[in-house]
């Protein structure tokens, strides 16, 4: 996400950085590339003229014309503005009695599969959430509810097929979560266009009824300029009081973030960065703000890692990484430890510099898909093969191409690379300079103290 906006910035903040001495025209200059870069990205026109001028009156400041670093601090400038922009800081959920929250938003905005998210989450935070099956016109969208709820393990109120009574679904919904002993009730409701008024009255007398303390709006993120309609008209209609913004992970643009905290002022709670269960996170404005501007995101990534790695095994094939003793067991758990931690791309942009570098890799280097064939291959070995990686000669790697679905030269190319990365391992001289190099990144020793298996971490990286 924002990964086009954020490349247009970079270009812009990096011409600034290279003059000497800025005037009224460099400044007035930049921001002109800037609102354009805003508006490629799908932010609406009235917030990108507001942050704007903002930043420009800012940046026009005599401390920051005369300064010894003024790009530096313009973009200082624009880096606060755009955390105001985003809100100042995360804002949780409101989950006093009744704890009730309505989910709402347009088709196919993913509000079904959100709301099983949000439940499972809020299990894992110690609360007792059950879901409730409000979306009476979908076809199939109340077993898909289930079937989620299921796959998280929470209780999950399901009206019969021909019910269309969406007060007296929610009402039994709630007498079937007291039962559960519940202590937040999740309501998964209808999809609908801002235009069809008879959803949005039924919305709005659901609302009046269950008196929520939380009422968000699921909006996709690729929305772009529609965004800010889609929120005024929900806003209108059952006041919001947060967003929740999915599928984060496949947009480049990411504009609907900025145009509907604007639009509304109500904050944005989570977003979703994958489809799994457990890729539902906290929006916090300062971290998004770097991230935009290719600062990374240290903190996110340490509690991701701590979140989802197991310390045990991490800490097994570190052991016998720097023992010399890695194969393709061991290569077969990192890959699904890496996994594990979502999309790979996602994962990269949350390392400072990251931005630069990933312009250097071959095109596909960070599909992740590329994972899954090597996964393949590897699954296609036999437990000897896995073990011993040097018994694998050419009738072997035929075999193991044809039963991963994966052409010979893709396996040579991964035993090559494989062989290369032990040869590696062996030689403490090279690992030792690896992670020098490493450390000596723009951020990243900060980033290895507080990830596991560093120095002041608690555990082992997983690659």
């Amino acid at each position: 996400m924002f990964s086009q906006l954020g490349d247009s910035l970079d270009k812009t903040f990096r011409n600034l950085r290279g003059v000497g001495k800025i005037s009224e025209k460099n400044v007035t200059d930049a921001m002109r590339e800037i609102r354009l870069s805003l508006l490629e990205a799908d932010v609406e026109m009235s917030v990108a003229k507001d942050l704007i001028a903002s930043v420009q009156k800012k940046a026009m400041g005599q401390d920051v014309l005369k300064s010894i670093k003024p790009g530096e601090q313009i973009v200082k400038i624009f880096q606060d503005e755009l955390i105001a922009l985003l809100g100042y800081d995360n804002e949780s959920l409101n989950l006093n009695a009744p704890g009730h929250i309505l989910l709402c938003g347009l088709n196919g905005a993913g509000k079904t599969t959100t709301a099983a998210k949000l439940a499972n989450r809020l299990k894992k935070d110690g609360r007792r959430p059950v879901l409730v099956a409000c979306d009476l016109y979908r076809p199939a969208a109340i077993d898909q509810l289930a079937k989620l709820a299921e796959q998280v393990d929470v209780p999950c109120y399901t009206p019969d097929a021909k019910d269309k009574d969406v007060k007296k679904v929610a009402k039994e919904g709630i007498k079937f979560a007291q039962g559960q002993n519940a202590t937040v009730i999740i309501f998964d409701t209808a999809g609908r266009q801002e235009i069809d008024n008879a959803l949005l009255k039924e919305l709005k007398g659901l609302h009046d009824f269950l008196k929520p303390s939380e009422t968000l709006l699921v909006a996709d993120a690729a929305t772009g300029q529609q965004a800010v309609s889609v929120a005024k008209t929900f806003d209108e209609t059952v006041r919001l009081t947060g967003i929740i913004l999915t599928k984060l992970d496949g947009d480049a643009r990411g504009g609907a973030a900025l145009s509907m905290r604007a639009v509304t002022g109500c904050p944005i709670k989570y977003i979703g960065e994958g489809e799994k269960m457990d890729q539902l996170n906290a929006f916090h404005p300062n971290r998004m703000a770097d991230r935009i501007l290719g600062m990374g995101d240290v903190v996110s990534m340490v509690e991701q890692v701590s979140e989802k790695i197991d310390e045990a095994k991490a800490e097994r094939s570190a052991k016998r990484m720097a023992s010399g003793k890695f194969d393709f067991n061991d290569f077969l758990e990192q890959m699904r430890m890496i996994q594990s931690l979502g999309p790979l791309e996602g994962l990269m942009g949350m390392i400072p510099g990251m931005s630069k570098i990933k312009k250097q890799l071959p095109a596909g280097a960070m599909d992740d898909k590329r994972l899954k064939h090597m996964e393949a291959i590897v699954l296609s070995m036999t437990p000897k093969e896995r073990s011993r990686p040097q018994l694998i000669k050419g009738s072997r790697r035929k075999r193991i191409a044809g039963g991963s679905g994966r052409s010979i030269v893709e396996v040579n190319q991964m035993l090559k690379q494989f062989g290369q990365m032990q040869k590696m391992m062996k030689s403490k001289g090279k690992m030792a300079a690896m992670m020098k190099q490493m450390q000596g990144m723009d951020g990243m020793s900060d980033m290895m103290g507080g990830m596991p298996g560093m120095k002041g971490g608690k555990g082992k990286l997983p690659f």
